[in-house]
């Protein structure tokens, strides 16, 4: 018997043993897992499944089963006890007419978590009246070694939608937008979908670009056995520990160069560009604006930063905020989200242009990935994210338009930004459309 299963025998047990009143047991493991989470979690036959990986990847958890599910996160709060959290996502358009079919968000409360806190490892459960129903999990979670194979798929076929024709003209729609001041910016996007040789796994891609893609949040929401959402983003949305909450205006990208001069010469343009200076800056104004009634205090970081990934960079502001008594995690996610590095401004017109305008329906993309409880929260905005349906996968980016926005070089930034996911299924092909 592995030491891993023997730890679900003593939590089966524990559970038995447990008073009435007890909603949450987690037991300390003695030796980390044989296997990464991520393959662990693509073999469990337990629905819905939800993966988190914090941005400074000081926490890791894995999520399993439902004791309670919330397409309306508020009530959630009536529910937890202490230490308990509840995961999942809000949408950027679900509920609306253009997606009226799409869940405006969904959280749950797991039956079981396997968590590392730093190099502390810890298997959980939350527990209601139907204990039976989490020992049922528990026996029968996968607990032998297992590894995924690589991905082996190839591109045979890519579809944009906009077209670069039809991208062009919202382009020059949003400019003209600007220009009789209905909007000071627009979040355009671009879903690319890509056709595929065989079947990959979102499991496949999140293990692939968490090994490739770092200081960066890593998440995959697990909802059926048709499709999966996943990301590797590097855009926090806030985090909240009691009264403390962090946040940041991440607006404004240039590629990585090909050498050191290259890259030092993109990067000190990036940060003297008045263009993507001011894009940040709308966004900086439209978190502080959004905030400030729930804030006793708001401070800026006096200059911008840069922010280098493996095939961008970015330009980036934190802001510290001091929350007024009786601010929850619910009422953070509606006041920032959506945000302008994925909205626009002001965001009601914004968000307005996007529906009526864009021709694809973003659903979790440029939504938000992550967790709440009574003691703190955090969550990820999700970008750099894909969609993923057996044989095919369909990548999501968008780019910030504002005066001086070139359609052309706007659609390379897209392309650069898919390139985090699509170069981990094949790096040789490129994004032009071959159907």
């Amino acid at each position: 018997m592995s030491n891993f299963h023997q730890s679900i025998v003593q939590l089966i047990e524990q559970i038995y043993q447990a008073e009435d009143h007890a909603l949450r047991i987690e037991l300390p493991l003695d030796d980390a897992p044989k296997w990464s989470l991520i393959d662990w979690l693509d073999v469990q036959p337990v629905l819905p499944k939800f993966y988190w990986q914090d941005r400074d990847a000081s926490e890791e958890v894995v999520s399993l089963g439902a004791v309670h599910t919330f397409t309306d996160p508020a009530p959630a709060y009536a529910v937890l006890g202490e230490h308990q959290r509840v995961w999942g996502g809000r949408s950027f358009d679900g509920g609306t007419q253009k997606n009226a079919s799409g869940l405006p968000s969904f959280f749950f409360l797991p039956q079981v978590e396997l968590i590392r806190r730093q190099n502390q490892w810890f298997l959980a459960v939350n527990l209601n009246a139907d204990r039976l129903s989490v020992i049922e999990t528990l026996h029968r979670l996968e607990t032998q070694q297992v590894q995924m194979a690589e991905i082996d798929a190839q591109i045979t076929g890519v579809r944009h939608a906009p077209t670069q024709d039809h991208w062009s003209e919202l382009i020059d729609d949003v400019l003209s937008s600007v220009e009789q001041q209905h909007v000071k910016k627009v979040v355009l996007a671009r879903e690319t979908c890509l056709a595929l040789s065989k079947p990959l796994s979102a499991a496949q891609l999140l293990k692939a670009s968490y090994a490739n893609n770092h200081n960066s949040f890593h998440f995959m929401l697990v909802l059926n056995e048709q499709e999966s959402f996943m990301g590797s983003t590097p855009e926090r949305l806030y985090c909240r520990y009691g009264h403390e909450l962090q946040t940041e205006a991440l607006a404004g990208t240039i590629g990585r160069g090909q050498t050191n001069a290259e890259d030092e010469a993109l990067a000190y343009w990036l940060l003297h560009d008045e263009k993507n200076i001011n894009e940040n800056q709308y966004v900086v104004d439209d978190i502080v604006d959004r905030i400030t009634p729930h804030a006793s205090e708001v401070t800026v970081e006096p200059e911008v930063k840069l922010v280098q990934l493996r095939k961008v960079q970015h330009l980036r502001r934190r802001i510290q905020v001091a929350l007024k008594s009786g601010i929850n995690g619910v009422q953070l996610l509606s006041a920032l989200q959506p945000t302008a590095a994925v909205s626009g401004v002001p965001r009601k017109e914004a968000f307005q242009f996007i529906l009526d305008k864009e021709p694809f329906i973003r659903g979790w993309y440029a939504g938000s990935m992550g967790y709440f409880s009574h003691e703190q929260a955090e969550f990820c905005v999700a970008i750099r994210s894909a969609l993923v349906l057996d044989k095919e996968v369909r990548l999501y980016a968008g780019a910030g338009i504002v005066p001086g926005s070139i359609a052309a070089y706007e659609w390379q930034e897209l392309d650069k930004k898919m390139s985090t996911l699509k170069s981990l299924i094949d790096e040789s092909h490129s994004l032009e459309v071959v159907q």
